[in-house]
């Protein structure tokens, strides 16, 4: 048997895929969750080898869901907007059904599940081929310990590299996140950050002075004091962001 989770807030959505999968015998529902922590804690519980999922959901969207996740299951997400569809494919998901989808459309991705040889860790795959999306980042999903913590990206100070990870400084303090400075470099609106530094993507409303250092070197000096080495290529990015 092939255990299935369904993640979906729309119950209407969910028995649709349910009914639809009753043609597979080998495939077994084991539960159908209605938002992003119930579907995190039904995976870590369960173990499903494929997951429907929605996108818009409440509380945490169907992607950021999958960032929480250490090891991923393999994926076909189902949802009303077909904008994130690039997203998706990017993220290496098994199929993408834009509802209402009929019955020969998800036997489709069905076959695409079948096909599938051997599974890689779809959040491996989201790491290295991270692509941005057509909207901008509005926040960021976290590990604090044993909880989940959601930052708005209104309450970041800057994006510091440390090896494959990132920290997030915010007013309450350091967070780590598991991505690349490329990944929120080109996630993040460009009006709102600037990447100064091969280590620092800053907020551009936090910057309050622009000091020389050293011969033909700069340095932010943010709201709180915190000295930002500014690079030979990011200074032409920053001039250009405050219009000077």
């Amino acid at each position: 048997m092939i255990p299935i989770l369904i993640i979906d807030d729309e119950p209407l959505a969910a028995q649709i895929v349910k009914e639809y999968l009753s043609d597979y015998p080998d495939f077994e529902v084991l539960k159908i969750c209605g938002d992003g922590f119930e579907g995190i804690k039904a995976i870590q519980e369960y173990q499903p080898e494929l997951i429907f999922l929605d996108v818009q959901m409440p509380k945490i969207n169907g992607f950021e869901m999958l960032e929480l996740l250490d090891e991923p299951p393999s994926v076909i997400f189902t949802t009303a907007f077909d904008e994130y569809a690039l997203k998706a494919f990017d993220a290496h998901a098994v199929d993408y059904l834009l509802k209402p989808f009929p019955k020969e459309r998800f036997s489709k991705a069905i076959a695409k599940f079948l096909q599938l040889e051997s599974k890689s860790s779809l959040k491996e795959l989201m790491e290295s081929n991270a692509l941005p999306s057509e909207g901008y980042s509005s926040r960021v999903v976290l590990k604090v310990k044993n909880e989940i913590k959601i930052i708005p990206v209104q309450d970041i100070k800057y994006f510091e590299g440390n090896d494959d990870y990132v920290n997030v400084h915010t007013q309450e303090g350091k967070f780590l996140k598991n991505k690349t400075m490329r990944f929120f470099e080109s996630t993040l609106n460009p009006d709102v950050f600037v990447r100064v530094h091969r280590s620092y993507i800053v907020k551009i409303a936090e910057i309050t002075k622009i000091e020389s250092y050293e011969k033909d070197g700069y340095l932010l000096i943010l709201r709180d004091g915190k000295q930002i080495p500014v690079s030979k290529t990011g200074f032409p990015k920053l001039k250009a962001v405050l219009g000077i």
